[in-house]
């Protein structure tokens, strides 16, 4: 009995965030004022993370949260308060062709992501969790990040230096 309702609540809790994880992951791409797209962003990934935790995974959840929602989303924030974005819009920038071929390539992808999802049997199968997830999780991810994956690691640092540097140079006033 208590291990149905344990069922039962963990179903109920994977219902409610993957609704706010849709809601939230819409108003992103639906929001005019890009600091309201990015609090819906990090909203988002913190959905995500709660998602991590009900797969019995805290640090993937725990880098999710560090990383994701913190890291990123305030360079984000760091990047559009340094940009003016309010001199792109009175310079009368037409998004036209950009909104269209967004709205194509979101069809496309949708599209693309429905046949994968129906183009295979899903087993219905349950993972089993090792003994120690913890542990376990955090060894192998550092060994695989610092053996196998180190250039791919650090190819990705120097896309986020390049991309501080961009945003550095992005907002510098014309003399």
């Amino acid at each position: 009995m208590v291990e149905n309702f344990s069922n039962l609540f963990q179903w109920l809790i994977f219902l409610g965030v993957a609704l706010v994880s849709i809601i939230t992951s819409v108003m992103v791409i639906t929001r005019k004022n890009p600091i309201h797209s990015a609090l819906f962003l990090v909203m988002t990934f913190l959905c995500i993370a709660v998602l991590y935790l009900l797969l019995l995974n805290p640090f993937i959840a725990i880098v999710q949260v560090i990383v994701y929602a913190g890291a990123i989303v305030m360079l984000i924030v760091f990047v559009l308060m340094l940009l003016d974005l309010e001199e792109e819009l009175r310079s009368g920038l037409k998004l036209l062709y950009s909104k269209v071929i967004g709205g194509v390539l979101a069809v496309f992808f949708f599209l693309a992501i429905a046949y994968a999802v129906s183009a295979t049997a899903l087993t219905g199968k349950m993972g089993t969790a090792p003994p120690d997830p913890m542990g376990a999780t955090v060894k192998r991810v550092g060994e695989m990040l610092l053996t196998r994956y180190l250039f791919p690691f650090e190819i990705a640092t120097i896309l986020l230096v390049a991309a501080i540097v961009g945003a550095v140079v992005l907002s510098k006033k014309k003399i």
